[in-house]
């Protein structure tokens, strides 16, 4: 477990032997292995917005504090650090990279919340997006400020579908679980939109795969003219690593390109690839600027892939505790999570809320294609991620799940 200290602000140390109980916020990620890239990309932007927040006068007279936890890339990993996250005393628990963490995060907070009245802890989910756990899996204490696969699909196939970029054959490749299968069935659900026909659909082990020559010889013998797919980490690396090298000629409509390193393991292969995302400072105008711009010289590079809306999935945190008052002199989660129900925040691409009926965000979409002209360029290359499609949160959303019966308190 690391402790990351922020700046005191003063009127902190003027009041600071008045106060009691600090809110803590644990980061549990994957920080190291394979798929320690995507881990740090959340802890940096948890950073950045806890920092924030800390520069705005923190909670009840004292700063945030920032505990971060290594889950090691596995649910075990995650349950052990989340226990200890809990006798460390943190309240708020990030996590957003794998759907399978998140499973066992939000269950694990469940049954402590059941086993600690009055001590009990709150999920902040900003990337795992499995369709279960605004599902079956819903709880008062999670909460998703990310998408999923129906919303994201659904955007993809919209919008490169009306920029002829779709084509009438998909191929779907995904990784076996819960978001790559979830990931699987809104290829298939969204065929009759888009015009088109799911000629082949692949499920493969997740992140144990070294070459994709195999793969990428499957979707080139298939005759598709489009792979979508919701992979992420190494597997979308080593995939974009092999279509280069093959010369695959099909179009890839994703969710992770925008993820560090795509774009230079493709090259010139990414140009008219499309990604679905929840940011694109090209859009955003001058705010988008405003955003990258503080960003970068904060944490020292530009935000991607799943930063942007880490951070914006804070501040609709750090909203609900500006409006949850202390009681004896502590946070009271109850009343943390029955604010974050009706928060509404301004991004930089648009107004995003929170639903109450199962705890997922509504945010606006963009829709990027790889371009030489875009704005902002990727992984040092001459290539970026140029909007082609802005979603408003109305327009990308889909109804809340049946399968969601949310309990709570009291």
């Amino acid at each position: 477990m690391t402790v990351v200290r922020f700046a005191i602000p003063m009127f902190a140390l003027l009041a600071g032997a008045a106060q009691a109980a600090p809110v803590k916020i644990g980061v549990l990620e994957t920080l190291s292995g394979p798929q320690a890239s995507t881990g740090q990309a959340y802890r940096a932007a948890v950073r950045y917005a806890v920092d924030k927040l800390n520069a705005a006068g923190g909670w009840n007279g004292q700063p945030v504090q920032l505990l971060e936890y290594d889950n090691q890339g596995g649910p075990a990993g995650a349950s052990d650090k989340l226990k200890a996250a809990a006798a460390d005393g943190v309240q708020i628990v990030v996590q957003g990279g794998s759907s399978a963490i998140g499973g066992q995060i939000t269950e694990d907070v469940r049954k402590h919340n059941l086993r600690n009245p009055g001590k009990e802890i709150v999920y902040i989910n900003v990337g795992a997006e499995a369709l279960e756990l605004t599902g079956e899996k819903c709880n008062f204490h999670h909460f998703r400020f990310a998408g999923n696969a129906q919303v994201r699909t659904k955007a993809l196939v919209q919008a490169m579908k009306q920029g002829q970029a779709l084509g009438t054959k998909v191929y779907a490749i995904n990784q076996n679980y819960s978001w790559g299968q979830d990931m699987e069935r809104a290829i298939v659900d969204n065929a009759g939109a888009g015009g088109y026909q799911v000629v082949e659909k692949t499920l493969h082990d997740v992140n144990k795969i070294q070459d994709f020559a195999p793969y990428v010889a499957k979707i080139g013998a298939s005759g598709a003219d489009t792979v979508i797919t919701g992979n992420w980490s190494n597997d979308l690396l080593l995939m974009m690593k092999a279509s280069k090298a093959a010369g695959l000629k099909v179009r890839f409509g994703t969710v992770y390109l925008d993820q560090v390193g795509n774009i230079a393991n493709a090259g010139e292969q990414a140009v008219g690839h499309f990604v679905v995302q929840a940011f694109n400072a090209e859009a955003a105008g001058a705010d988008g600027d405003r955003f990258m711009a503080d960003y970068k010289a904060k944490s020292g590079h530009w935000p991607v892939a799943t930063e942007p809306q880490t951070v914006f999935g804070l501040e609709m945190v750090a909203d609900a505790l500006k409006r949850t008052k202390p009681v004896n002199d502590a946070l009271d989660v109850n009343a943390l999570a029955r604010a974050l129900e009706t928060t509404r925040l301004k991004t930089p691409m648009g107004e995003a809320s929170m639903r109450a009926a199962d705890h997922q965000v509504l945010l606006p979409l963009v829709v990027s294609v790889v371009a030489k002209d875009a704005k902002y360029k990727a992984d040092d290359t001459e290539l970026g991620f140029k909007p082609v499609k802005v979603f408003t949160a109305e327009q990308a959303a889909v109804p809340a799940q049946a399968a969601c019966k949310m309990q709570r308190p009291g």
